[in-house]
């Protein structure tokens, strides 16, 4: 059975009709891009899965509550270290603290961080706030990993290295991704299906 199902879904702001009977369908374990130009639809889908958005009318069916968002802006926490940043979300899951920071040192690891968990966002550059993202998604061990067009604005050496640390983190729990992006230059190697999104 698919982890995500979408059915039929259809969303408007105001009269502009964002997606119209929308259907989509990702197995345990997929890597998939939805590709297509700015404003098509592709992160208000994003939205709907993670229940940011209500779709106006069709039928949706996500089988898991453990989803990790990367937007395409890093949004951390600009008090606090990139360390907290990553343990935030895990202590608002009742994780202990000790378990919450050992955690987040694991995945800050994995982004090739370790040495800066102590540093405040504005002290980072803006790959390396992204990293700090990614590993905030990942640490909550999801099972639906949602990427907005978050190597958006790298150049390309720095693009590519995130995307391998990315992927090098993906087979931990058999995560579903989906990601967003109207680039195809920022497509995961890994990816297995490309959904493209046209003009309504």
């Amino acid at each position: 059975m698919p982890i995500i199902r979408l059915k039929n879904i259809n969303k408007k702001f105001g009269k502009n009709p964002i997606l119209s009977g929308f259907n989509l369908e990702v197995n345990h374990g997929e890597i998939l891009a939805l590709l297509g130009p700015s404003g098509i639809g592709k992160s208000t889908a994003l939205r709907i899965i993670a229940g940011l958005e209500k779709p106006d009318s069709g039928s949706m069916e996500i089988g898991t509550t453990h989803i990790g968002y990367v937007f395409q802006e890093a949004r951390l926490l600009p008090w606090d270290t990139a360390l907290n940043n990553v343990a935030l979300p895990l202590r608002a899951m009742g994780i202990k603290k000790h378990e919450a920071i050992d955690r987040s040192r694991y995945f800050l690891s994995r982004m090739e961080l370790s040495k800066f968990e102590k540093m405040l966002p504005h002290q980072l550059s803006g790959g390396m706030r992204q990293r700090v993202s990614i590993a905030r998604a990942l640490a909550v061990n999801p099972k639906i990993l949602l990427l907005d067009e978050p190597f958006t604005g790298l150049d390309k050496r720095l693009k590519d290295r995130m995307k391998s640390l990315l992927e090098s983190s993906l087979d931990i729990n058999k995560t579903a991704l989906i990601q967003v992006t109207h680039d195809h230059s920022e497509l995961l190697d890994r990816t297995d299906r490309t959904v493209y999104l046209g003009n309504l």
